[in-house]
């Protein structure tokens, strides 16, 4: 089963490889990580990993905690499997057709930043915002919110949520549980909806 794993552990030489072999130890299989944040003398890492039936992912975390200087930060069950998308990957994606940009990349989001639904939404009649396009999983109502520059929002007792503006519209992101939107992460957004609303218009 796949799960997500965002861990936090000092930069330095042979720290990701004492993770490997404890989530390894512990029965995780590493499908693929990728840096999201340096802080300092820390990283933060998501790990994306499979975990078979009968390992409890208790198990991970614990295997994990235990080493000098590391920290668990989050784990879940993870929809889009071993897949991790880097940004230039989405940027080759959506100059495929650039007619569709604006659409292609709230399509691409759940993947390229390991979230459950992915919306841009335009103000509509009353509190509610009109949906633009959105991904299967996002809610069919969402509250409107303006934003000048990529946000963290409150969400609510089950997603973490985040929004960045895309020319008129708002683009809205959710994670089911966390982990919270880094700076880095916010960060990239704001680039990569700014790189997909250039391309739409040329």
């Amino acid at each position: 089963m796949p799960y997500l794993l965002r861990l936090r552990l000092p930069d330095v030489p042979g720290s990701l490889g004492r993770v490997a072999s404890a989530i390894g130890e512990a029965g995780g299989d590493i499908e693929a990580i990728e840096i999201v944040e340096k802080d300092g003398d820390y990283a933060v890492d998501d790990v994306l990993l499979e975990i078979p039936h009968g390992t409890m992912p208790d198990s991970i975390v614990s295997a994990c905690s235990i080493l000098d200087g590391v920290s668990v930060l989050w784990i879940n069950h993870y929809a889009a499997g071993g897949n991790i998308f880097l940004d230039l990957e989405v940027v080759e994606a959506l100059t495929e057709d650039p007619s569709s940009a604006r659409d292609r990349v709230i399509e691409m989001m759940p993947v390229a930043f390991r979230v459950d639904w992915a919306a841009s939404v335009r103000p509509g009649e009353g509190a509610d915002c009109h949906v633009v396009h959105a991904t299967e999983a996002a809610p069919r109502t969402l509250p409107w919110v303006e934003v000048a520059v990529p946000t963290r929002l409150p969400g609510d007792a089950v997603y973490v949520e985040c929004a960045a503006p895309f020319g008129d519209d708002v683009v809205r992101m959710g994670r089911r549980g966390g982990p919270e939107f880094l700076d880095s992460e916010l960060a990239r957004l704001g680039h990569l909806l700014g790189l997909a609303h250039t391309i739409s218009r040329s």
